[in-house]
């Protein structure tokens, strides 16, 4: 399951854990549009908003 298939009422109320920023659904992964910028996975169809686990942008 792809980020993009995520409910949209879940994506309206989850934020990036580090900035507080909204996350926006690209491929496998929430991508924060705040300040940091940081990708979180989605294993399962389950967003991992853990910043240990987020990859940091290139």
């Amino acid at each position: 399951m792809s980020a993009a298939s995520l409910d949209p009422g879940l994506l309206a109320i989850i934020v990036c854990p580090q900035c507080r920023g909204q996350l926006a659904p690209q491929a496998d992964e929430l991508v924060c549009q705040g300040e940091c910028g940081l990708a979180y996975p989605v294993r399962d169809g389950i967003p991992v908003l853990l910043v240990d686990e987020a990859r940091t942008p290139a």
